[in-house]
């Protein structure tokens, strides 16, 4: 068993690196950036992307009647008709499917040793491009197959979606690789709900009920048509005060639990008096299992419409309503079914019309958050015994507790399990409120927005202290 174990290693590592060297890559810069220019680079790659989501698909004479990846559009900072259509889709799969195999162990690599580093890396980058080519036929035949001008035309969306996913990938390896700061995703990503927050506050756009989208402007013609309380409450979905203050409120509050942590003194055993804390989060596991729950209930929801539009159309099966049943006019979201109760209400409106629905869901997305949360500790790399391993490899210890993995997880697992549960349940709640209520650019998007810059905020505390203090970077880094 185990010789066949190690002759798959060998095949894969084997696979990787012949493959790898046909890849484009990004070279990394030959020398260190200051952090202007990294902010410039940054503004390139993400001009880039904007301007990519500006670009309607060449051959298509239509939109589709479903939008497939609405409920992702956030997350993966897509366009729909644009050449952005699948946006960071692939390449979040793949990063995720990777992680999922190196937290298993199924990919067995020492992450010490930088060559099985470099191997990791290709390995992702060469899933990742399988990913891109088997989403984008897919997607460009099922979806933009009967939309286009003529049958020739399919094959050139198909390229254009694979095209585009490809530069994507090489502008988030551009920002990695030390020309800019930080995750190209992770850029791309809060743009995206930056824009869509700015755009709800903001755009003059006409609106359904006679005024403008954005809050600001509908306020301004409210107040000079002396009915300002208009724009306290907005019907159909549209931004309203209320709903700012939400979102401001909301914000507030990632911003707060962020910085709610346990710190675990540690000392290094390599350099005689340096003594620092291990903190762990009260989001231990960050937004991933909010990521991984909105994926899940999305693709319930993806599943479900598909069903009924090709075996229930009309809601005439009473079997399958009991599943969803959707509007025939406008099939976006369901009307009825178990898969009405895993969508939100969004709005105040809709919450108080239909109580129930708001409740089922908050109790169904936080269950359901809270469940992946500890899937993700265990399956992410973040268990007790994972942690203490990672601390003892970069040569530290706690003071009290003997230098050894067993005694170091014994500690860590009075800790992250109650912290993984706490944290699933509070940043559920705060994803599924966030939707209930309405908020500018989503829960799910807000909650990403605000663990994106946070972890910008610590990327640009950590540069300042490399330009300033370079003897303390150094020795920070060798820790």
């Amino acid at each position: 068993m185990k010789k066949s174990v190690e002759k798959s290693e060998s095949i894969f590592r084997r696979v990787v690196k012949s493959v790898s060297t046909y890849i484009p890559q990004v070279e990394k810069p030959k020398k260190k950036l200051t952090l202007t220019e990294k902010f410039v680079w940054c503004g390139i790659a993400l001009f880039i992307y904007l301007i990519m989501g500006q670009v309607p698909l060449y051959g298509v004479t239509d939109d589709p009647a479903f939008d497939f990846l609405a409920f992702a559009r956030v997350i993966f900072a897509a366009q729909q008709g644009t050449l952005l259509e699948l946006g960071i889709g692939p390449i979040v799969t793949a990063g995720l499917l990777m992680q999922l195999l190196k937290g298993s162990q199924i990919i067995n690599l020492n992450f010490k040793n930088p060559d099985d580093r470099a191997l990791f890396t290709s390995a992702t980058k060469l899933v990742t491009i399988i990913v891109i080519v088997a989403e984008g036929v897919l997607y460009g035949a099922s979806v933009y197959g009967g939309l286009v001008a003529q049958p020739e035309f399919v094959a050139i969306v198909i390229a254009q979606l694979i095209g585009a996913s490809l530069i994507v990938m090489l502008l988030d390896e551009l920002v990695q690789k030390g020309w800019g700061l930080g995750s190209g995703l992770s850029l791309f990503i809060m743009a995206g709900v930056a824009q869509g927050i700015w755009w709800a506050v903001i755009s003059p756009i006409p609106a359904p009920d006679g005024g403008s989208v954005g809050v600001i402007p509908f306020m301004v013609e409210s107040a000079m048509n002396g009915n300002l309380e208009d724009a306290l409450f907005r019907s159909g979905q549209l931004p309203s005060i209320f709903s700012l203050i939400i979102t401001a409120l909301v914000i507030a509050s990632i911003v707060y639990v962020q910085g709610i942590h346990i710190d675990i003194p540690i000392i290094s055993t390599k350099y005689r008096g340096f003594k620092a804390v291990y903190p762990i989060k009260l989001l231990y596991t960050s937004v991933i299992p909010v990521i991984l729950a909105s994926a899940l209930s999305a693709n319930a929801i993806f599943m479900g419409q598909m069903l009924w539009a090709n075996y229930n159309p009309q809601n005439s099966n009473p079997a399958f309503n009991l599943v969803a049943q959707y509007n025939p006019e406008d099939p976006q979201s369901p009307i009825g079914g178990i898969l009405y109760y895993m969508t939100p209400p969004r709005s105040l409106e809709a919450t108080v019309q239909d109580p129930v629905r708001a409740v089922v869901y908050i109790i169904f997305l936080t269950t359901i958050v809270t469940v992946f949360a500890k899937l993700w500790v265990e399956l992410g790399g973040l268990s007790p015994k994972a942690a203490a391993k990672n601390l003892l490899d970069a040569d530290v210890q706690v003071p009290g507790f003997r230098r050894s993995e067993g005694s170091v997880e014994t500690l860590l697992n009075r800790y992250i399990p109650s912290v993984t549960i706490i944290g699933g349940v509070v940043i559920g709640l705060l994803a599924a409120t966030s939707d209930v209520l309405n908020v500018f650019g989503t829960g799910i998007g807000v909650l990403l927005m605000v663990d994106i810059m946070v972890n910008y905020h610590n990327l640009l505390v950590k540069e300042q202290v490399e330009i300033h203090m370079p003897k303390l970077a150094a020795l920070l880094g060798r820790k």
